[in-house]
């Protein structure tokens, strides 16, 4: 099972991105208060569609609780999403039974230094060209970092190939 955990998010658009992601993906989504937005918030609806009851979804008042919690769960496997982290994403394992739980900072500052610096063997990086931009869009790597782990996983309770009514390809 894979997870994202988005700390402490503040642009309702990129969580209600995330949350569609979650349903497309069968992806849990976990909240670390506080948010910048209410979740009633009409951008974050729109941005998560009709989508938001397909979308497991919980809720922490703060990362230590969220730490917490994971501390009880088996074969939960911490990775930290950082422009700061020295091992690629795509090089981790995925694909070994294990929860994933993929932590996200903030937009505007990304997860707590002292928290990275306490758990720098956890992160990851997603590579890009530092010259032209600060960091890539948060509901883009969320993405990026889901596919991952499931094409490695061998994209689990999906479906590869689908018929559509009206499918443009018939």
């Amino acid at each position: 099972m894979n997870h994202i955990v988005l700390f402490e998010p503040q642009i309702p658009a990129n969580t209600g991105n995330i949350a569609r992601t979650c349903a497309a993906t069968n992806t849990w989504l976990h909240l670390i208060e506080p948010l910048g937005f209410s979740t009633d918030d009409k951008h974050l609806k729109r941005a998560g569609l009709d989508y938001w009851n397909a979308v497991n979804i919980a809720y922490y008042p703060d990362l230590a609780a969220f730490l917490t919690y994971l501390e009880s769960q088996e074969k939960a496997q911490l990775h930290l999403i950082s422009k700061f982290a020295n091992q690629v994403y795509s090089e981790a394992n995925f694909a070994d039974g294990g929860d994933h739980y993929f932590l996200f900072g903030k937009e505007t500052t990304g997860l707590p230094e002292a928290f990275m610096r306490e758990n720098a063997e956890k992160c990851l990086r997603i590579p890009m060209n530092d010259e032209h931009v600060r960091s890539l869009n948060l509901s883009n790597t969320a993405a990026m970092i889901v596919y991952e782990a499931l094409r490695q996983q061998g994209f689990p309770n999906m479906e590869l190939t689908h018929h559509y009514e009206h499918d443009k390809l018939d």
